[in-house]
């Protein structure tokens, strides 16, 4: 069988996850700079198929062999628009994390080398989620994802992860529970449609079902991907799996992980169940108004750093939510943009907060204070990470959440409206934070607190040239994205609202 660019790209990482457990336990810096190698060279792998990636709305770089010819199962890889926009973002996040975790697993209870082991592999399978285009094999891929983040969380995390991962376990588990009855349902339903069953995407989004069963269909791959996002009220496990995991695990966690859930939401449940989407649409765009504003109430009253940083993402993930399910072609465009930006700033945050928290020893806001005086260079960092997660015009996440909210607003002009608070409440709950932290007089404890060495700038560096190029440029990506969004839209049966002019005596 011939290997193809992306199978190339996902089993380099777990090669580099073997080589790098196959280092003798001795040679601790050998096995990191293993991983490293390895995470480059994806990475570098990725950058070329999105420099020849095809820009016309359909599936590039595919492969399609079969798998389980009983169930109608392939090994089929490809990718849209939205799908390369998350790869290459995966690919990204995953060498800057290593770069800033470089020290961060001496006090797990396994050696380092696993640690950076479990980071490649949970980066090949995400690359596998996002390119899948068979059914079944994201399925098997989606629940494969929660075993490299359960032991990544439960291994190196704080003093409560082993709770903080067994709740991220069980939520993620009965999530893709449901998902699995809706993958059986269309089984029979793709069965009964006449001919093999198939589980390819390409000929599932043909088969006719009945208005019921769509919408049942629909709702177990819904109830996964919310889960998954995560959604209020699905949204519990988050806050204690970022608090308690690594920063770098944080990012994977929340940038990249999470990201699933949106991504499918709109392969899947948009792909497969268009009538549904359309059904489901009003409590869908009403639930993601509730995370907008529950998760930034609730960052509001944190007192502890992470978990202050995991409820602002619950409130971004709202925005994604809405901007997808508002059905409009600036709301989806803006969502897939949106993803990309939310694992730049959320990285960056999270990033810093961990240097940060790995210098005072705490992660309660209370024992911080002045910090801009001793170290000028992290709160700089922190505060234009907390700007960018705000969503400050001029940089990245601005373009999405605005795309967002146009879109929304065509549509569902009082979601909209009320949405809009959201962008209030972010600027309290960062302003706030970054009030507590760095400003004021200098607290016991922090006098002696060092800045940025040349690693830790070294890794955020990428990030921050990131969030200001795209949030000056922003059309490479959305170039990229828009003819993906196009053919959803096409295959939803939606349409944008076209905007109404007044006419004027004279005109008439």
């Amino acid at each position: 069988m011939k290997i193809g660019w992306l199978t190339l790209t996902l089993l380099l990482p777990l090669v580099g996850a073997l080589a790098t457990i196959a280092v003798p336990r001795a040679k601790a810096l050998l096995s990191k700079q293993v991983a490293l190698v390895f995470s480059l060279v994806t990475l570098a792998l990725t950058i070329v198929i999105a420099v020849g990636y095809h820009q016309n709305g359909a599936a590039d770089y595919e492969e399609n062999h079969t798998w389980i010819k009983a169930f109608g199962a392939h090994y089929a890889l490809g990718l849209d628009g939205v799908g390369i926009v998350l790869v290459v973002l995966t690919a990204l996040l995953t060498p800057i994390v290593l770069i800033a975790s470089w020290n961060d697993a001496k006090t797990g209870r396994w050696s380092e080398k696993s640690f950076f082991a479990w980071i490649l592999g949970l980066e090949a399978l995400s690359i596998g989620v996002f390119s899948a285009t068979d059914v079944f094999l994201f399925y098997v891929l989606f629940e494969a994802t929660l075993i490299p983040m359960y032991f990544l969380i439960g291994g190196f995390g704080g003093p409560q992860r082993s709770y903080a991962a067994v709740k991220f376990l069980l939520y993620s588990l009965l999530g893709g529970l449901l998902m699995l009855a809706s993958v059986v349902g269309l089984y029979v339903v793709s069965a009964k449609n006449g001919g093999d069953p198939s589980y390819l995407l390409s000929d599932l989004m043909k088969v006719d079902m009945s208005q019921n069963t769509e919408r049942w269909l629909f709702l177990g791959f819904f109830f996964a991907f919310a889960v998954k996002a995560p959604m209020v009220p699905f949204h519990t496990w988050l806050p204690d799996a970022a608090a308690e995991a690594t920063p770098g695990t944080s990012v994977l966690l929340v940038g990249i992980l999470d990201k699933i859930g949106t991504f499918g939401m709109i392969r899947f449940c948009l792909g497969l169940f268009p009538e549904a989407s359309k059904w489901a649409t009003p409590v869908v765009l009403v639930l993601a108004l509730i995370s907008v504003l529950y998760g930034a109430l609730v960052a509001i009253g944190q007192t502890d750093i992470k978990r202050l940083i995991a409820y602002t993402s619950i409130s971004h993930f709202g925005f994604i939510v809405m901007g997808i399910f508002a059905l409009t072609s600036q709301g989806l465009t803006g969502s897939t943009l949106y993803m990309f930006n939310h694992g730049l700033s959320t990285a960056a945050l999270f990033l810093v907060a961990g240097y940060l928290i790995s210098r005072r020893g705490s992660a309660r806001i209370a024992d911080y204070g002045g910090v801009e005086k001793v170290a000028p260079v992290l709160a700089g960092t922190f505060l234009f990470a907390g700007l960018s997660s705000l969503a400050l015009p001029g940089l990245s996440p601005f373009i999405s959440e605005f795309m967002v909210l146009a879109g929304t607003f065509s549509k569902h002009k009082v979601i909209a409206v009320i949405a809009v608070l959201g962008i209030v409440l972010a600027a309290l709950y960062i302003l706030i934070m970054y009030q507590r932290l760095m400003t004021g007089p200098v607290r016991d404890g922090i006098e002696k607190l060092k800045d940025l060495n040349f690693r830790e700038v070294f890794a955020i560096a990428p990030l921050v040239v990131l969030i200001i190029g795209f949030g000056i440029y922003p059309k490479p990506i959305v170039d990229i994205i828009k003819p993906a969004v196009e053919s959803t839209m096409q295959h939803v049966g939606v349409t944008d609202k076209a905007p109404q002019v007044p006419v004027t005596e004279g005109q008439k």
